[in-house]
């Protein structure tokens, strides 16, 4: 099977390598890591079997690339409501996440949890 990297300019490795040091989502990290080993030579085959994805799903990966450069690489949007969950409130929700019980309790009793925005 024949690599195709015949398809890309000369600036898809840098580009790729650009992506993979600046994502902070790691399906973002991944796709641009296995379209990178296409563009660098390897065959769709031997990266799909080493990334353990299906040939089509990476196939469409190179495809958007090609098509959108570092776009086709990012996530869609999902189908269905959007999350009613602010930012603010994650975060208060991570930072009760991450203390003990007492000192939740704590926090209950003094206001801080019953003061909060319902969700």
């Amino acid at each position: 099977m024949r690599p195709l990297n015949s398809h890309f300019s000369h600036h898809a490795l840098p580009t790729l390598d650009t992506l993979m040091k600046h994502s902070k989502e790691a399906r973002v990290f991944r796709r641009a890591q296995a379209v990178r080993e296409v563009v660098d030579g390897q065959t769709v085959k031997a990266v799909s079997d080493t990334f353990h994805v299906t040939n089509s799903a990476l196939r469409k990966w190179i495809q958007r690339f090609a098509q959108e450069g570092i776009d086709g690489l990012l996530d869609r949007p999902g189908s269905g409501r959007p999350a009613k969950m602010t930012g603010e409130l994650q975060s208060q929700l991570n930072h009760l996440s991450i203390k003990t019980p007492s000192s939740m309790a704590r926090s209950i009793h003094s206001g801080a949890v019953a003061n909060s925005p319902p969700c």
